[in-house]
């Protein structure tokens, strides 16, 4: 508080000792011969006054702002603290101004004043950093649509199998109302409600996860053949990635000792499993690779790192021109969406590499709206998002062409 008051003392004293008052410089020679005549005494009464008339208009835009909400805002809230102390030191300096203290008066009118914009400055940015929760909570929540189609196609899948999906059943149905709750109360503008529905949503999720992955086990073994091959498809793959950036590494003086010692690992249980799928003991190899599961996503983890440094790479070079980068993504865009309605005609299931491409749709709009709004930093991480989208739905297309 001492610095405060030494700030308004400072202030006051510069006010008051120079030779045109406050808010007056602008005037004509007459003002001018006129101000310059002015004694120190009448100069604080015309300063004073001036500092009560804007204090009064500051007074007014914090409460407009702050009243309706006072309520919801914790004790200890910075913007509270900071209102509180402007609404004392303001009544301090009307009533100074009113008994004839104009010094006392300008020193606490311009205390007040730095509390208030203290106060509307902590405003703006818990303003700012709920909207951005809402955003993110509002496009978490719209992006369980992609999951909840996993979910139901899993209870199809194994439905038709014979396996007892009961408690799945319920488990979705309880977990999708309680996230188009969420939805709901974000619409409604109740956003205190929406905290505590979306904890209790991801509650429900998280019940809804451990079931799904009873059931996924079963559906697993009932169709091991399929699975075992996707894996060494998959895995094939991985290991040309991790081949390919561990002699790119190794030109650049990289350490790529714990790449390589993954890629190894994962090289002999790949060996292993291959062996046993050519016998056709299809569920032997899937109980292999589920005793292994923590090689398995050691090594897939590190060829996504692999590709998701390689993209932002990519996506570091395309922003050096915005504007073509923009072109291009929405030139992919519409080439993917074709390519998707062509594979639908025949017979593909594009399903999933759909809601993949309208997410990488709705995250390229979040960017440029960012980008619009001077954020380029919060932008780039929709672009990166938009940017990943985009690869898979490319790698379905070209899977199924």
């Amino acid at each position: 508080m001492k610095g405060i008051k030494g700030l308004a003392l400072a202030l006051a004293t510069l006010l008051v000792g120079s030779l045109i008052p406050l808010g007056l410089a602008e005037g004509n020679n007459t003002t001018e011969s006129y101000t310059g005549a002015l004694d120190n005494s009448t100069r604080e009464i015309m300063i004073a006054g001036q500092l009560i008339d804007q204090l009064q208009r500051l007074s007014k835009l914090a409460e407009d702002r702050i009243e309706p909400i006072k309520d919801k805002l914790p004790e200890n809230s910075t913007i509270l603290t900071n209102y509180q102390l402007a609404e004392e030191y303001k009544g301090k300096a009307v009533n100074e101004y009113e008994a004839g203290d104009y010094y006392g008066s300008i020193l606490d009118s311009l205390t007040a004043m730095h509390h208030y914009k203290a106060a509307l400055s902590a405003l703006e940015g818990a303003e700012e950093r709920a909207h951005n929760w809402r955003e993110r909570i509002r496009l978490e929540v719209e992006r369980t649509n992609e999951y909840f189609r996993f979910v139901e196609k899993t209870i199809r899948l194994a439905e038709n199998q014979g396996i007892d999906v009961s408690n799945l059943t319920e488990l979705y149905n309880e977990t999708r109302d309680a996230y188009k709750t969420v939805l709901d109360d974000l619409k409604a503008g109740d956003y205190e409600k929406a905290k505590a529905d979306y904890e209790a949503a991801k509650e429900k999720k998280d019940l809804l996860d451990e079931e799904l992955r009873k059931v996924r086990e079963e559906l697993a073994y009932a169709n091991a053949d399929k699975i075992v091959r996707d894996f060494l498809i998959k895995g094939e793959k991985g290991m040309e990635i991790a081949q390919k950036a561990i002699e790119v590494g190794e030109e650049n003086g990289y350490n790529v000792t714990e790449l390589r010692e993954r890629l190894d690992a994962f090289t002999a249980l790949y060996d292993q499993v291959k062996t046993l799928a050519d016998e056709g003991r299809w569920e032997e190899a899937l109980r292999v690779m589920e005793g292994n599961r923590e090689t398995i996503i050691e090594f897939h983890g590190a060829v996504e790192f692999v590709l998701r440094k390689a993209r932002e790479r990519e996506l570091n070079e395309k922003l050096k021109d915005a504007r073509a980068f923009l072109r291009e993504m929405n030139d992919r865009i519409q080439r993917d969406s074709k390519a998707l309605e062509e594979l639908k005609r025949e017979g593909v299931d594009t399903t999933r590499a759909e809601v993949q491409l309208r997410v990488a749709v709705q995250e390229l709009r979040t960017g440029v709206g960012l980008l619009r709004a001077g954020k380029p930093l919060q932008a780039r991480e929709h672009f990166a998002v938009s940017l990943e989208m985009l690869h898979r739905v490319e790698e379905f297309i070209l899977a199924h062409s």
